[in-house]
């Protein structure tokens, strides 16, 4: 939307102040600032308005806008008068301004900071989280321009716009004047505010998801006349899974006299089609795709899966055509998967939904799967079904132009379908967004995540998202914080897939091992030592052992209480004539099942060498099973106590999977939830009606087993293991969450280190920033308590000289060249220098072997006690955000990359863990015998330089290297400190759809 010449010509139309939003219902609507091209739109939404809000919104009856109405309500400054709208198929659903006033009331500018805001919605939109959605955006643009304070004057009886103030979670003071309740609200946000905002976020986005997944209707638009093809595959898969709701055939090229086709009503367009179509799955040609969206979009079509290709994976052409499809689709209120997509499966008994071109359906489970790959999608569909596998979920997203993993989580978090979340990724569209979903999510249940494209350093064709340039490691190490469970490849995915979603969580990392192999035992003896667990000597049954044998061995494993998870080691075992017995596996399995069925809560897995059917067997035993109990220890009762997971056939996934109370969910895992419908699907977070299956269960009762995954490789069922066993132990963790020290605030001068900042990039206008000199980083970090051991320059042997004695023997003679920096190895730093002549001997042996001063820029520093060599550093990247490092300097960080990450903030268990989670860490505590170091110091430094870059983002680069760390103290030796601009943030401001 363009400004007019009547526009002030100081302001321009503020374009980013527009934004794709997803409100309450799950549907889109569009935000943007009004402009004087709205007159007409404005008229025509203020005639749909009820009389009823007109007096709310006017506090008089007020039947039409007048002529001097419509020019106030859309002529802005942009500045001291601004108006916002909701747009829904172009047409304005809701409207909000502000005008800036003093302190009398009274029409003002900057620098006054309080103005008048009012809100206008459509009724028949009212309930949606419009003015919740117009109150973040409007505040963001009033901070944006310098107003600190909304006033709103709200009849008492005007509840609905009361709330929305009251649960906008700002600072706010009430009074009653004149009639009305007058408001103040402080608009800068709060901890409230925020997680106002991302409980909105969650739960709007998550129903979006669920629309999708669970519609009443579909058409598939594209459907061929003959067998064949894309839209005739997805119709057949459709029928095939046997879905609930209403099915069309739609296809402009039918014959009119076509009324069905596979039995389905057949029609030319959705126009024709007397009823409501919630889901539409697109198959056409992609240059045919924007009259089907606009097709959908006019006969209110809630969401569309593009199977269509041709689009951004082509190139810059089709990049552009994806970016229209994804506006012409939101504009009308529908998210998207896709475009390029495989489709999407719900396996819930009161949906069935195949709406992909997957040719059968996989059983129901506990597991949800996103993948943005359709190749892939293929082969975990496949995989999961081998093994016996169920799922809940599945969407294939393709080039994931709108609906991504971000969503999925948000769906995932309240599914209580879901157990466990599968993901295959390629690109993350907002990295810090991912990581702050996946640690809630992961709270409640695993999250395990396969990352694609790791080392391109680019996006796979289709994925118009910003490029992160961090490395893998990193990626992987800032996941890790966030409790997700990083594999490498699909296969180690659905391997720990199947464990997470059917056994308990361990409480800890001691593994009994047992079987009817000795080599196969010692095998998985090798294993569990490789992947850090603490595995028994392995019990060998002999190949004599008899299924019974089995049992009561694995009764008496889960019985000890000096073991956390069992592995089970089988290959055909000898019967009574001497002859190895293969069999089905049927009853090894039984013989299994009831043992796990009357031990205690503990992960059992199998592996299993050429027996034929015991892991169908496996599954088929815990098919008809009610949920086993998942707890890893006692813990304390918790809302998710009793949740309504007995009516499935699947364990249950509560909130003590490593046997610590975890934090809150949502009210959907707290209550029983009744059956959704094909036509009627209540929304996530909303008890319904219903009964747990479980409520007049026998309380006597043992709780039955679930399903024990098999595994033909040791090694897959000890990784599997070892995923779970540090998963568990950060769900034990993050329990309790760190914090960050108080004591900080007493040491730190931040608005000294602002003023600071301030003035040096003041002083250097240049966008891509500056890097601080010496003096000038050492004055900036020590405002945060961050001491760095001052450098005299040496320009000649005098100066050295007297640098030395400035400074007071023993010093340290270096050269600080870029080339040589930090190379002690080339002969770049003399240590230990003890008087002047040997300072002047160094110096000369420095200069002859390497080159002339002014080449070497030598300088002289005092010695530092002795200790352990570590590097420190943080840096800002645009897509993950600030990020801390740590490792030791040298080899083990340069050559080895050995160093750890964590996202900033940092907290206290942050910084203890990043310290200890380098391989080389037992050098910091005594190793072979030295002097364990001031570790304590250490995670203190780490705890400054992550406040430093979190309150002052202008801060991009900090590096502090070496650290020498000391048994007691540690000293900073060098510090290079970069400036910039800080880099536009996608997680903070009021909530919107990203736009790639």
């Amino acid at each position: 939307m363009e400004p007019t010449p009547e526009q002030s010509p100081h302001h321009a139309y503020p374009d980013h102040w527009e934004a794709d939003v997803v409100l309450r219902d799950g549907g889109t609507a569009r935000i943007r600032p009004i402009t004087t091209d709205d007159a007409e739109r404005l008229v025509s939404f203020y005639e749909q308005v009820s009389d009823e809000s007109k007096y709310y919104r006017f506090f008089a009856p007020y039947p039409r806008l007048s002529d001097r109405d419509v020019h106030r309500f859309t002529h802005h400054d942009y500045v001291d008068r601004v108006g916002l709208a909701v747009t829904i198929g172009g047409e304005f659903i809701g409207t909000v301004r502000y005008d800036r006033i003093d302190d009398t009331g009274r029409p003002a500018s900057a620098p006054a900071d309080e103005a008048e805001v009012a809100f206008l919605v459509q009724d028949a939109h009212q309930g949606r989280g419009v003015a919740s959605a117009l109150l973040e955006h409007i505040a963001a643009v009033a901070r944006e321009r310098g107003i600190r304070r909304f006033a709103a004057e709200v009849l008492p009886a005007n509840n609905k716009m009361i709330k929305v103030f009251r649960d906008g979670g700002y600072t706010q003071r009430r009074s009653f004047e004149d009639g009305s309740v007058h408001l103040t609200l402080d608009l800068e946000p709060t901890e409230k505010s925020l997680a106002v905002q991302r409980g909105r976020e969650q739960r709007a986005e998550a129903r979006s998801v669920q629309r999708l997944l669970a519609p009443g209707s579909v058409a598939v638009i594209g459907t061929g006349r003959t067998p064949g093809g894309v839209g005739r595959t997805v119709l057949r898969n459709l029928l095939a899974a046997g879905y609930t709701g209403r099915s069309y055939a739609v296809n402009r090229a039918f014959d009119e006299g076509l009324a069905t086709l596979d039995g389905v009503p057949a029609h030319r367009s959705l126009g024709e089609i007397d009823e409501q179509v919630d889901l539409a799955v697109i198959a056409v040609p992609a240059h045919r795709v924007p009259e089907a969206v606009a097709d959908c979009g006019e006969h209110g079509v809630q969401g569309l899966v593009v199977l269509s290709a041709g689009y951004a994976e082509r190139g810059a052409e089709g990049r552009e055509l994806q970016r229209e499809l994804v506006r012409q689709a939101r504009s009308y209120g529908m998210r998207i998967i896709g475009p390029n997509a495989f489709g999407i499966i719900n396996t819930a008994e009161t949906v069935r939904l195949n709406a992909s071109l997957a040719p059968e359906s996989p059983a129901r489970g506990r597991i949800g799967l996103f993948t943005q790959s359709g190749a892939i999608g293929i082969a975990l569909l496949s995989g999961l079904h081998r093994r016996g596998a169920g799922l809940s979920s599945f969407i294939s997203a393709g080039n994931r132009a709108d609906v991504s993993g971000n969503d999925f989580l948000q769906y995932s978090f309240e599914d209580p379908d879901t157990d466990v979340a599968l993901l295959y990724l390629e690109s993350l569209g907002n990295p810090r967004k991912f990581t702050r979903l996946a640690r809630r999510t992961a709270a409640v249940k695993p999250v395990v995540v396969v990352k694609g494209a790791r080392h391109s350093g680019t996006n796979p064709p289709g994925h118009a998202v910003p490029v992160s340039r961090i490395p893998d490691t990193t990626v992987s190490a800032l996941m890790r914080q966030a409790g997700v469970i990083r594999v490498d490849t699909v296969t180690e995915m659905v391997d720990a897939g199947l464990l997470l979603a059917g056994q308990p969580l361990p409480a800890g990392p001691r593994v009994a091992i047992l079987g009817n192999s000795e080599s196969l035992g010692l095998l998985t003896y090798d294993a569990c030592l490789a992947e850090g667990l603490r595995p028994r000597p392995p019990v060998d049954l002999t190949t004599s052992a008899s299924p019974q044998d089995f049992r009561d061995a694995l009764a008496e494993a889960l019985a000890d209480g000096t073991c956390d998870a069992v592995i089970v080691t089988a290959i055909p075992w000898v019967g009574e004539n001497g002859e190895a017995e293969t069999g089905d596996g049927q009853v090894l399995a039984e013989a299994l099942t009831r043992a796990v069925a009357g031990g205690s809560a503990k992960p059992v897995a199998v592996v299993h060498v050429e027996i034929g059917g015991l892991a169908e067997a496996l599954a088929a035993a815990s098919s008809t099973a009610a949920p086993r109990p998942r707890t890893a220890a006692p813990r304390a009762a918790s809302p998710e106590a009793g949740a309504d997971r007995a009516a499935v056939t699947a364990p249950e996934a509560s909130n003590d999977r490593a046997g610590t109370t975890a934090p809150a969910t949502p009210a959907a895992r707290t209550a029983p939830t009744a059956p959704r419908t094909a036509t009627a699907t209540p929304a996530l977070g909303t008890p319904a009606s219903g009964t747990p299956a479980d409520a007049t269960a026998d309380p006597e009762t043992p709780p039955r087993p679930g399903r024990i995954p098999a595994y033909p490789a040791a090694e897959r069922a000890v990784r599997a293991l070892a995923e779970a066993v540090k998963y568990a132990q950060w769900r034990r963790q993050a329990a309790v969450p760190g914090k960050i020290p108080e004591f900080l605030d007493d040491t730190i001068d931040e608005a000294g280190a602002a003023a600071l900042i301030e003035a040096q990039l003041a002083s250097a206008p240049d966008p891509r920033g500056r890097p601080l000199s010496h003096d000038e980083a050492r004055e900036l970090l020590r405002r945060y308590g961050i001491d760095v051991r001052p450098t005299l320059p040496a320009p000649d042997p005098e100066a050295a000289v007297a640098a030395a004695a400035r400074l007071g023997y023993p010093v340290a003679l270096k050269t600080t060249a870029p080339h040589l920096r930090h190379r002690a190895d080339l002969g770049g730093v003399r240590l230990d220098v003890a008087d002047e002549e040997a300072l002047r001997r160094a110096y000369g042996e420095l200069t002859d072997l390497l080159g002339k001063p002014a080449e070497l820029l030598p300088v002289v520093q005092a010695m530092a006690p002795r200790g352990v060599d570590t590097v420190v550093r943080a840096s800002i990247d645009a897509a993950a955000g600030a990020i801390l490092s740590f490792g030791l300097a040298g080899a083990p960080s340069e050559l080895l990359g050995d160093t750890a990450h964590r996202l900033v903030p940092a907290t206290d268990r942050d910084a203890a863990e990043l310290i200890r989670s380098i391989r080389a860490a037992p050098v910091l505590f005594g190793w072979r015998g030295s002097a364990p170091v001031d570790t304590a110091a250490l995670e203190e430094l780490l705890l400054r330089l992550s406040r430093l870059v979190d309150d002052h983002p202008e801060v991009v680069s900090v590096a502090l290297e070496p650290v020498v760390v000391a048994p007691q103290g540690l000293t900073v030796l060098g510090a290079s400190v970069r400036l910039a601009p800080p880099p536009a943030r996608s997680d903070v401001g009021p909530r919107r759809l990203p736009n790639y």
